[in-house]
This record gives structure tokens, sequence and C-alpha cells, in this order.
């Protein structure tokens, strides 16, 4: 039997917001059925991963939409930081070459931070997730400074964020009744590749070693260590004075 066409997505612009995502959130909140995106021309508190400020001057996407998966649908975190990242680097693609995503939710432009991706979520009280925002920050006309990272823009005469808006919306649609096992590949045809040394500072440790690819849930396995990181905020390159060292140093306690 022909399963119905999803409803079509509803798309609010506004000229200026606090936060798209702070903005999606509440509309969950109150009851918005989902397929709801937010898209501001700019953004005065707009938020990246772990708190941080993400800047948001015109030009740029700022952009968040409202998912209420299937009831039955399992609770698998890592899968939607992935489908956002596939969804976005298909969307700039056409734009920019040497595009690639680095684990667990940014694009890279020739190495260079071009975008990163924000995941809110409840739990449904039967353990599925209720709802789902999915927040997108994308230098599409300008590169803002961020402390300690590189940053880059796309190349003129760059994307429109409704045009980027419009192909992450297909991008969702496309990819989001994929088997997550799929997705995980899919990922990976497009990330930094296995071997690529990695550093991830998660909330108790510092991990460093060589990519191993990721576990069919998401988790990223580093060569040499047993356990999976299912979190961490992950830097390309080993620690200074640790390359010629095992694998996977672990550095118990660093900040």
């Amino acid at each position: 039997m022909t399963q119905p066409a999803p409803p079509l997505w509803r798309v609010q612009t506004y000229q200026s917001l606090a936060s798209t995502q702070d903005a999606a959130i509440a509309a969950a909140q109150a009851g918005d059925p989902g397929r709801l995106a937010i898209i501001a021309e700019t953004q005065s508190a707009g938020r990246g991963s772990r708190g941080r400020h993400w800047a948001a001057p015109a030009g740029n996407l700022n952009f968040s939409a409202l998912l209420r998966p299937a009831p039955n649908a399992p609770l698998e975190p890592g899968r939607w930081a992935l489908l956002a990242g596939l969804a976005l680097h298909r969307a700039l693609s056409p734009y920019a070459g040497g595009l690639m995503l680095k684990w667990p939710n940014d694009l890279l432009l020739n190495g260079a931070k071009l975008g990163g991706i924000l995941i809110d979520s409840t739990v449904s009280p039967e353990g599925g997730l209720a709802w789902l925002v999915i927040g997108i920050g994308a230098n599409l006309a300008q590169a803002p400074d961020i402390p300690g990272r590189p940053t880059a823009c796309l190349p003129p005469p760059g994307a429109t964020p409704a045009a980027v808006a419009r192909a992450l919306l297909d991008g969702f649609d496309r990819l989001a009744d994929a088997p997550t096992s799929v997705i995980v590949q899919d990922w990976l045809s497009h990330a930094h590749p296995v071997g690529t040394p990695l550093t991830i500072h998660t909330a108790s440790r510092t991990i460093a070693g060589a990519f191993n690819g990721l576990t069919q849930t998401g988790e990223v396995l580093l060569h040499g260590h047993a356990a999976p990181i299912s979190s961490g905020e992950v830097f390309l390159g080993l620690p200074a004075g640790t390359a010629n060292t095992i694998p996977a140093l672990h550095l118990e306690g660093a900040a």
C-alpha cells in the first residue's frame, strides 16, 4: 500500500529573533504538530554547542526545524546529528568543494568551520522522542570569529538562506525513513577518513587517537580505545607532543 505523503513544511521567516532554536522549542512546548521551520535574518542570542554564543550576521543561515518523530521511533540520539549533517552537506555541496563532516555536529570547508548543528529534544512517556528541534547555523556570506577555531564562509556568490533552508527540508524528508545504519555509512563517506588523528574532550577527560569509524548507532570509535564515545568536543589532530605515541592516548582529568 502506498504511504501517504507527509504534510508540507510550514516555514516562518523573521527579520530578527533572539534564537530560532528557542522559538522552535517554544512552539514544541505549546503543542505545535511539527514540520515547522523557523528562519531569521539575524539573531541576537543564537546558541551553539555547549552553550556557546553563535554569531549570526545578516546573510548567514539561522535555521531551526521542529519534528515530531513517530511514537514508536527508537530513541537514537546520535542519528539526528548525523542526519542533519548529511542534509547540510548536500544542501551546500553545489556551492563549494572541499566540504567535510566532522563528528558529531560540524561541517568544515577546507578544514575550517562552515556550519554547526544543535539538537534539542524531549523524551515521551513511552521512551521515544516527544519532539526534536534541529538547529543549523551556516556561514553563507560571512565567517565570524570563533576563538581557537578557524572559520570559513561559502565562496562568492554564495547561497541565500531561503535556498539552503529549502534544500535542508528536502534532505530531512529524503533521510527521515532511512535506517540509522545507512545514515552512518552515508555520513562516513563525507567525513574525515578512518585513521584521522582526533582529540576528544568529554565531560570528564580528554581522549586522543586515530578515528576508527562509528558504531551502527553513531558513536565514535578510536583505535585502541575499547569503549565507543557518545558525546564530546572534537578537534582534528593530536595534542602537542603526542604524535608518536600509542594510537589512543588517555589524558585523565584534562579540561
